[in-house]
């Protein structure tokens, strides 16, 4: 068993129940129908009792003198949802069939973003079990799921969670998720699991009552910071750093995306992304782990590699600028953070060569400068992307661009950012056109519930467009499943000709694409762009050039200045008379 500060600890006969609550002076703990028994201080803070008797099953809250019951901040299951009593839960039982799985290396991911409970009808672990064949035959190795730990209700997106340790149980069991992992590993696919820990959401948040989570040392948008860095922070450290551990090792996950990180506020000497990464890569003991940031800021210096080459911190981050110029050239929209992005195809060609588009420069959007240089960053420092649960469920309808633009705009930005030398990442349901809104959803309770409505209310009506009435509330259960994927859309002609076309750029990108990335190096890109033309070489250490010409525009353009050098990879569309027609891709190879 991993030897983890916080949670209970199994022995044959009895369960030590612990709660770190520095601020109270007294903890009593309740184990199923027993009368609440006195817990005893052990020092720092930390308060303890050995209950014989308990074991798998139990629930159990501690009290606080004031009477209020709390869950274990590190509970492993809530039966009852975050104000319920916990349950102690052996997940060492778990009998692994993949218990030699290793991992894949970071440059074969392809990864599928899902949400579990949207994922299938059902919207469970173990339900999403049975969509696992079809990810291994779309050309999916890796799935990404989207945060999981306890959160108030019966849906939501998860980035409310109050409890990281345990999965939410609208999901299933955490013994469901391990299967789900364990049957991902069989088919060869790797799991990365969303995590939060830049704030707690606001409902079943119960922390502040008994010890200092958060402190005024600094403030987020959501509040006090998480306290990584003043009096009392080396166990909240503790909390979270074991919570990334635990995730690898004891659910054998292959990876995390940090949500936010640009939120996580800290001053210590040692940056708490920087001990997490260091922390979690030797618990992995040699296995294939992987860190995935978001970062709004893009600091490059989070995914610069080590001297050998190794992730240092950070393996790779989400590029929304990648995304953010192939939206503006798709869609033609430009309010929001899409007006800094009007000069897209030559945007886009610095994203695809270099990583960020903004690297140091002024962005008018956010009023100041954003970014670091990143142009000696390996292309698969980035992950790319058209969709995600933020693109699409952040504006008003929580619509996909398939359900109001043109199909051949879609194919084309799909046949560049899945062939480029970056990490694609899918969302769910891109694969077929899926054209349902994947809107925004929580399940919040009293007043909360009121001010997550009116405060989505007064965001949207900000964006152009938006009309009162078309507002869809976020906490209205039917907005949840409209969310859901309709997978008969799959089986009908036009899904399956889409599915066709995404199987046929996995495959390329597998065969072609994917040993160039292997090579020790990296690569390095040249951009060139012109009206809606996008051009870019990339060179990689053993002399293979990777070509990539694109018109992202409705009007044909000329080519002339601009060799198709190399023998084809790709193509869709066409060029003839020295002109590239609509929409249209070619992606060459030439060798030294």
């Amino acid at each position: 068993m991993n030897d983890f500060t916080f949670g209970p600890v199994l022995s044959p006969d009895a369960v030590l129940f612990r709660l770190w609550a520095p601020l109270q002076d007294a903890i009593a703990i309740k184990v199923d129908a027993d009368e609440p028994k006195p817990m005893s201080p052990v020092g720092d803070g930390w308060y303890e009792l050995s209950v014989p008797g308990a074991g798998p099953g139990s629930r159990y809250q501690f009290i606080l003198p004031n009477g209020l019951a709390v869950s274990d901040p590190a509970s492993r299951y809530q039966p009852e949802d975050v104000h319920g009593p916990s349950e102690v839960v052996d997940l060492d039982a778990y009998a692994w069939k993949t218990a030699d799985w290793t991992g894949r290396r970071w440059e074969e991911m392809v990864i599928y973003e899902l949400h579990v409970g949207a994922f299938t009808p059902e919207g469970t672990f173990r339900a999403a079990i049975d969509r696992l064949d079809h990810l291994k035959a779309l050309g999916v190795t890796a799935i990404e799921v989207m945060p999981v730990s306890d959160f108030p209700g019966s849906f939501g997106w998860g980035y409310d969670g109050v409890l990281p340790y345990a999965p939410d149980g609208s999901y299933g069991r955490p013994e469901d998720f391990m299967a789900f992992i364990d049957a991902a590993h069989e088919r060869g696919l790797s799991v990365f699991l969303d995590v939060v820990y830049n704030h707690f959401g606001p409902e079943g948040n119960y922390f502040a009552n008994y010890a200092p989570l958060f402190t005024d040392h600094h403030l987020t948008p959501w509040g006090n910071g998480v306290n990584y860095d003043a009096e009392n922070c080396g166990p909240v450290r503790d909390y979270v750093i074991e919570n990334a551990i635990y995730w690898i090792t004891t659910f054998r996950l292959d990876g995390l995306r940090l949500d936010a990180v640009h939120a996580i506020e800290d001053d210590s000497p040692e940056h708490l992304l920087h001990a997490l990464a260091r922390r979690v890569r030797e618990a992995a003991k040699g296995r294939h782990v992987h860190l995935i940031a978001e970062n709004e800021d893009n600091d490059a210096d989070l995914l610069r590699p080590d001297d050998r080459g190794r992730p240092k911190q950070m393996t790779a981050q989400w590029n929304d600028d990648i995304h953010h110029a192939l939206h503006v050239l798709a869609t033609g929209e430009t309010f929001g953070y899409y007006a800094d992005y009007t000069d897209a195809p030559a945007q886009l060609g610095r994203a695809l060569a270099e990583g960020f588009v903004f690297q140091g420069e002024h962005m008018e959007y956010r009023g100041t400068t954003r970014g670091t240089p990143s142009e000696d960053l390996p292309s698969t420092a980035f992950v790319s992307f058209i969709q995600n649960h933020d693109q699409i469920g952040n504006r008003a309808l929580g619509d996909r661009m398939i359900a109001s633009h043109p199909l051949a705009a879609m194919k084309a930005i799909a046949a560049v950012y899945l062939l480029a030398p970056q990490v694609p990442m899918l969302f769910m349901g891109e694969e077929w056109g899926a054209a349902q809104p994947f809107p925004f959803f929580c399940d919040l309770g009293g007043d909360l519930r009121d001010l997550v409505r009116d405060g989505r209310r007064e965001e949207l009506s900000r964006l152009p467009g938006f009309d009162v009435g078309d507002f869809i509330d976020p906490t209205d259960p039917s907005t949840f499943e409209l969310a859901k994927l309709d997978w008969s859309e799959s089986t009908h002609d036009d899904g399956k000709a889409m599915l066709a076309f995404y199987r046929d750029l996995l495959e390329i990108r597998q065969a072609r694409i994917v040993p160039l990335l292997k090579l020790p190096g990296g690569s390095a890109g040249n951009p060139n762009a012109s009206g809606t033309l996008v051009a870019v070489d990339w060179s990689f250490p053993d002399g293979t050039q990777l070509h990539l010409i694109a018109n992202l525009g409705d009007s044909s353009e000329q080519i002339d200045g601009l060799p198709l050098e190399g023998e084809p990879v790709y193509s869709l569309g066409s060029i003839e008379d020295g002109h590239i027609t609509p929409w249209s891709v070619v992606w060459n190879i030439s060798r030294a």
